[in-house]
C-alpha cells in the first residue's frame, strides 16, 4: 500500500518537474552566392567570386529557457557567424554574433552579455532590403559609424504596450580611468500598430575625453498588402569637427506568390563633403518554408572625394581608399537555407 502511495505521489510531480526542464535549440543560416564585383578603380578589372551570407548572414547558433514558474523564464543565446564559401569562422570571435543570458517575464526581457543595440531594432526593421543584399541600411553601421552590437552590456526589452515597445542598454567600456570611460547608453522606442511600422534611437559614448559621440536612428515602415515601404535616417556624430556620418535610405518591395521584388536608393556622406548615391534591385523566389534563390544587383555613384562601397548581410564591397570617385557595383545570384 505504501508502494501504492509513493508510486502515485511521484507520478503527481512528474508535470511539474517537466515544466521546470530546460528547451535547447539549435538553428542556423547557410546562404552562399555567385557573383561579379566591379570595384571601378584604375588597374582593376572586375572579379568573379564565391561569397557568404549576402542576404542573411551565414550562422549556427544554440538558444533555450526554463520555466521558473509564475511566468518568470530563464534563456540564453549564443550564435556564431562562419563563412560557408571557405568554412572559417568568423573572424571577429567565436560568438561575436550574440552571446547573452538572462530572465523573461511580465516586466519583459534583460539580458546580460553581448547583444544588439537598441539603435540596430530599429534599423533593422526599416530597410527596404529586409536586412540582405547589397545596399543594405547595414552599411550605417561599422566603425566611425552607428553602433550594433555592444560588448559587456546589459540590456532592456519591454513587453509590448499599445503597441510600443521600448529597448534600453549600458555597455560598459572596461577601462581603469573614468574620463573617458568608453561606457555606452542607448534607448529606443518602436511603434508597431497593423500595416505602420514606426521608430527612433539615441546612443552616447564617452569614447574621448574632449567630449561624447552621439548616433541617433529614425526608421518608418507601411505595408500595403503585396506592397511595402521603408526608410531609415542614420547619424554616428564622433567627437571632433568634420566627424559626423549619415545613412539615409529608402524603398520598398512587392510580393507575388512565391517572387518578391525589392528596390532601394541610399546616400552616405560624411561631415567633409565625400558623397556616395547607391541603388539596389534584388529578387527572391520561395522554394519551400526553408529555402529560397535570389539575385541581386547594386552600385555606388561617388562623387570626387568619396569612396563607399555596398554592404550586404555578409560584408561590405568597396573600392581601395586611394581611389576616391570610384563607382563600384556588384551582381550575384545565389541561395539561402534555414535551418
Amino acid at each position: 500500500m505504501k508502494k501504492i502511495s509513493l508510486a502515485i505521489a511521484l507520478l503527481s510531480i512528474l508535470p511539474m518537474a517537466a515544466q521546470a526542464q530546460s528547451s535547447v535549440t539549435v538553428y542556423g543560416i547557410a546562404d552562399a552566392s555567385i557573383g561579379i564585383e566591379d570595384a571601378d578603380a584604375p588597374g582593376q578589372d572586375s572579379r568573379t567570386v564565391i561569397t557568404s551570407g549576402t542576404q542573411s548572414t551565414s550562422r549556427i547558433g544554440f538558444r533555450g529557457t526554463e520555466d521558473l514558474g509564475n511566468g518568470l523564464k530563464a534563456l540564453f543565446n549564443i550564435e556564431a557567424g562562419y563563412a560557408i564559401d571557405s568554412g572559417a569562422s568568423d573572424s571577429s570571435g567565436l560568438f561575436q554574433r550574440r552571446a547573452v543570458v538572462g530572465l523573461q517575464g511580465s516586466f519583459g526581457t534583460v539580458t546580460v552579455g553581448r547583444e544588439y543595440s537598441p539603435i540596430a531594432a530599429v534599423v533593422q526593421s526599416s530597410d527596404p532590403l529586409g536586412h540582405g543584399y547589397y545596399g543594405s541600411n547595414l552599411g550605417s553601421f561599422g566603425t566611425n559609424r552607428a553602433t550594433r552590437r555592444l560588448a559587456n552590456s546589459v540590456n532592456y526589452k519591454s513587453e509590448a504596450l499599445s503597441g510600443f515597445t521600448v529597448q534600453a542598454a549600458y555597455s560598459a567600456g572596461e577601462r581603469q580611468n573614468d574620463n573617458p570611460s568608453g561606457n555606452l547608453v542607448g534607448v529606443s522606442v518602436e511603434y508597431k500598430n497593423g500595416p505602420l511600422n514606426l521608430g527612433a534611437g539615441y546612443h552616447q559614448i564617452e569614447r574621448l575625453a574632449t567630449g561624447d559621440d552621439k548616433e541617433y536612428v529614425f526608421g518608418a515602415g507601411y505595408n500595403f498588402g503585396a506592397f511595402d515601404i521603408r526608410g531609415s535616417y542614420v547619424v554616428a556624430d564622433l567627437t571632433g569637427p568634420n566627424n559626423e556620418f549619415k545613412y539615409t535610405t529608402i524603398g520598398g518591395s512587392y510580393t507575388a506568390g512565391a517572387s518578391k521584388f525589392f528596390v532601394s536608393a541610399h546616400q552616405q556622406r560624411l561631415e567633409t563633403g565625400a558623397r556616395g548615391n547607391g541603388f539596389s534591385l534584388a529578387y527572391s523566389y520561395t522554394l519551400s518554408k526553408r529555402t529560397n534563390l535570389y539575385s541581386s544587383y547594386g552600385r555606388v555613384n561617388n562623387n570626387a572625394t568619396g569612396n563607399f562601397g555596398l554592404t550586404s548581410a555578409g560584408g561590405t564591397f568597396a573600392p581601395p581608399v586611394t581611389a576616391l570617385g570610384a563607382d563600384p557595383s556588384v551582381f550575384n545570384v545565389g541561395v539561402r537555407h534555414l535551418f
